[in-house]
């Protein structure tokens, strides 16, 4: 058997964990969860779930990964199996290849979009549309979807389709040192540079230029000052949780395959811990600064909320271009707005092939080149159905089946699997191999108990809240159903 990659050095490891972690969910999907639930009452379940629910979670995927990576596999079929020796195992961890190149194929999709926006910005190609409707409606028509009264069809969306494909087949076919290193090393501080040049513009509204309508103030303290007589709705605890599980990109099988390529002896503790805080600082700091301060500062509390209630595109799509056009060097500023997403996007689809990748290269022998064609060929195929299906609800029925309820069944298989069946004397002493320092012992008991609790809520109120009603698409116009 051919000799098992590894990563060049610590820096580019961390870099390409928190490179599957920050993703677009950090800038489009963060910040409408919070805008929906409370602001400031939503970030204390959020730090909570933080601690209980994503650190647990990902010290255990990084556990498993390595120990399958000892053994030449990074996947959790033959990792599951190694946990427990039940042949229904290794059907039970298809969920970790199958589940991440479901994400993917509508992922790279969305991942497109904010390329073509960074063009878009750069040549202020949307320049002129100045509320959210109409750009709403741009969106739409860029997509294929509706009128075409700004694009005629679908063109330029299939053009950065392919584009993106190719950028993405490129890093795959280069491998783990030579291509996802590399591309964690340039596109994460570029991510970081640009978030931050906005954030920094975004807290300078109204300083060297006019004031917006309203109070930026009024963002910062949306987030911050908490309304606790809102702690008391468990709708809060869920959205809170169900962040932190996606946001550190768990049980997608993603991060047992990127450490499988550690070495035996890596240090899992604080370079877990690392990655975790440094996605964190991503979420917390930088994409809680930037869309709904800027968005409160020109649209108003209310104005806010209610374009949150629209869902992720609305706020990322539709109204930071309203506000790019209203601010000076707004086309500049879009265009690093789209492009930290563009980046964030990279970093993550990457990711999500590579599950698949390393199946075909351990359980297969397949040649990486031959493992990397086969799945970016599926992926590409099966992103026709979101572009030609995206006006008849594909792309929200995948989103949940794979993206939610799917990933919650995986995080609760997997938190049992390692936790209890493996044993946590044992996840333990896995855990600690290498370590320079140890987990305080506190966690002990709330990875034994707590996390799999929570995994546990999570995926029976997913279930029970949004299943039926999106098996039935009870949401979906009739004439849009396919």
């Amino acid at each position: 058997m051919a000799k098992r990659e590894l990563w060049g050095t610590r820096i580019g490891l961390i870099l390409a964990m928190a490179g599957n972690a920050v993703g677009l969910g950090n800038f489009l999907r963060f910040p409408v969860q919070a805008a929906q639930n409370g602001g400031g009452a939503f970030m204390i379940p959020y730090f909570a779930a933080f601690l209980l629910l994503g650190i647990p979670l990902m010290w255990a995927e990084w556990s498993m990964g390595r120990l399958g990576g000892t053994r030449n596999h990074g996947t959790t079929p033959y990792i599951f199996h190694t946990l427990w020796r039940n042949p229904a195992t290794k059907y039970i961890g298809v969920l970790g290849v199958v589940l991440p190149l479901g994400i993917a194929i509508y992922y790279v999709c969305i991942e497109s979009w904010t390329m073509a926006f960074a063009y878009f910005s750069s040549v202020e190609r949307y320049w002129g549309i100045t509320t959210i409707e109409p750009m709403r409606a741009f969106l739409q028509s860029f997509q294929g979807v509706g009128s075409s009264e700004y694009f005629d069809g679908f063109e330029w969306a299939y053009l950065f389709f392919v584009l993106t494909m190719a950028i993405n087949a490129f890093v795959l076919f280069r491998g783990v040192r030579s291509g996802i290193e590399i591309l964690a090393k340039v596109a994460m501080p570029l991510l970081f540079l640009f978030a931050i040049g906005v954030a920094i513009r975004v807290a300078t509204l109204g300083l060297m230029d006019t004031p917006p309508p309203h109070s930026i103030e009024g963002g910062f303290a949306f987030i911050w000052n908490p309304d606790l007589s809102r702690l008391g709705e468990s709708g809060i605890w869920l959205a809170a949780a169900g962040q932190i599980f996606f946001t550190l990109s768990l049980a997608m099988g993603c991060i047992q395959v990127y450490a499988s390529y550690l070495n035996e002896k890596d240090d899992l503790v604080m370079t877990g811990f690392t990655t975790a805080i440094t996605n964190e600082f991503v979420e917390v700091v930088l994409g809680a600064s930037i869309a709904i301060p800027v968005a409160f500062a020109f649209f108003g509390a209310i104005g806010t909320q209610e374009i949150a209630q629209g869902g992720s595109f609305n706020l990322g799509f539709a109204a930071m271009p309203v506000i790019f056009q209203q601010i000076p060097l707004g086309a500049f500023f879009g265009t690093l707005w789209f492009g930290l997403l563009f980046f964030a996007g990279i970093t993550s689809s990457v990711a999500l092939m590579t599950p698949a990748i390393a199946f075909l290269q351990d359980e297969f022998g397949w040649s990486r080149r031959k493992a990397v064609a086969v799945v970016v060929g599926i992926v590409f195929a099966a992103a026709h159905l979101i572009i030609f299906g995206l006006g008849h609800g594909t792309l929200d029925e995948m989103d949940f089946w794979c993206g939610t309820f799917g990933l919650a069944l995986g995080a609760l298989i997997e938190s049992v699997m390692f936790f209890w069946i493996f044993g946590m004397d044992n996840a333990w002493r896995q855990l600690h191999l290498g370590a320079e320092r140890r987990v305080p012992r506190f966690f002990y008991p709330i990875m034994k108990v707590v996390t799999p609790l929570y995994c546990l809520v999570l995926f029976a109120a997913w279930g029970y809240q949004n299943g039926w009603d999106v098996l039935t698409m009870k949401n979906v116009a009739e004439a849009d159903r396919l």
